[in-house]
């Protein structure tokens, strides 16, 4: 009798495993087989995931290649000459020529860079698509300053002191309306933040009223703390910064620097600092961030024109002029947080202003 199983139709049918089973001696050599380091390299993870144009001199993939190319020669040519005209002090009709050319091209630069930056930051879907607040208020320099150049030129002209309160006020109003007009064409124009997304409205008389007193109640402490502040850094440093508005004993003249410090300051430099810069890093990296980020930014904008006799002089009163505003600054910045209203920070800047300056008065008087 046979050990082996019956054979059955299934059995002879399908051929057994090892038929299927390719030879070992057929199988390719090892030797044959193509070198690993001569295979293409498998795709990274990443790969595909950076976009191009993220570096900074590159023109591929940007959302606006002309204006970013038109931002950078601009702005490098307008430096140039620039740097030419204070390295060679030419005079003359052909330094104004230099000057002005440097200046147009640092305008036309700056504009269009931040026009650029804006597009971009909306093609890669960011939280703030719009220009940088640093950014904006750089291109607004060489903007306005041709524009003031020419019209203090013709108040001289007409009789108006250049040192006088109205000079000076009317330097303010043309950097404050060139500072709108570019938050008007560089954020609202494209779509990165609305007048009433960055608290810029209408609310009222009433409202309006109200939100400007809850904004004034706290001046007082904050000039508490600006005064301990101030004290303590002049008593180090053994120096006093000058004052920012000019010196005049004239009713005109003293009303004229109120009307400054209250009105145009106020409303310009909230309508930039908190309104625009706030809420466009409050949407980009937090309220806390964006709090610190336009105090430190408003208290370093004030000092940019702090002179000395010497070198340490002024950084001494640009030391004490920047740190005694980060408290005011902070204060105004975070009662436009909570109140949500720019007519918060509206009063507490008027207000605050309005007092030092009375304060000044009365001790000179």
């Amino acid at each position: 009798m046979s050990d082996h199983p019956p054979l059955t139709e299934e059995a002879i049918l399908e051929p057994p495993d090892s038929a299927l089973q390719p030879d070992s001696a057929l199988q390719p050599d090892s030797a044959l087989q193509p070198d690993s380091a001569l295979q293409p390299d498998s795709p990274q993870p990443n790969a595909g995931l950076r976009r191009p144009g993220s570096t900074v001199f590159s023109l591929e993939g940007r959302a606006a290649p002309g204006l970013y190319l038109v931002g950078w020669l601009a702005t490098v040519l307008g430096f140039a000459v620039l740097l030419a005209v204070v390295l060679a002090a030419p005079g003359g009709i052909g330094a104004a020529v230099l000057l002005l050319t440097a200046v147009v091209l640092l305008a036309v630069g700056l504009v269009s860079a931040a026009g650029a930056q804006g597009m971009e930051r909306r093609a890669r879907g960011a939280t703030y698509a719009g220009p940088s607040p640093f950014l904006v208020f750089a291109a607004s320099l060489p903007v306005a300053l041709p524009v003031a150049i020419v019209a203090l030129r013709l108040a001289e002209l007409a009789g108006v002191d250049p040192l006088s309160p109205l000079a000076s006020l009317i330097g303010q109003l043309i950097l404050v309306l060139g500072l709108a007009a570019l938050v008007r064409l560089l954020v609202v124009g494209m779509g990165a933040l609305s007048w009433s997304e960055m608290r810029i409205r209408w609310p009222g008389l009433s409202a309006a009223l109200g939100h400007l007193a809850s904004g004034a109640v706290y001046a007082v402490p904050v000039i508490l703390v600006t005064a301990i502040v101030s004290g303590v850094l002049v008593t180090l440093l053994g120096t006093q910064p000058e004052p920012t508005l000019p010196s005049t004993r004239e009713p005109g003249g003293i009303a004229l620097n109120f009307f400054a410090a209250v009105v145009v300051a106020p409303i310009g430099e909230e309508l930039f600092f908190r309104g625009f810069a706030l809420t466009a890093w409050d949407r980009s990296i937090g309220g806390r961030g964006a709090l610190i980020r336009s105090a430190l930014f408003f208290a370093f904008i004030h000092v940019l024109t702090v002179g000395g006799a010497t070198f340490s002089e002024a950084g001494a009163k640009a030391i004490i002029g920047f740190t005694a505003r980060v408290p005011v600054a902070l204060a105004l910045g975070w009662v436009f947080l909570r109140r949500r209203s720019i007519f918060a920070p509206i009063g507490l800047h008027a207000t605050f202003n309005g007092l030092l300056l009375l304060i000044a008065e009365m001790a000179a008087g």
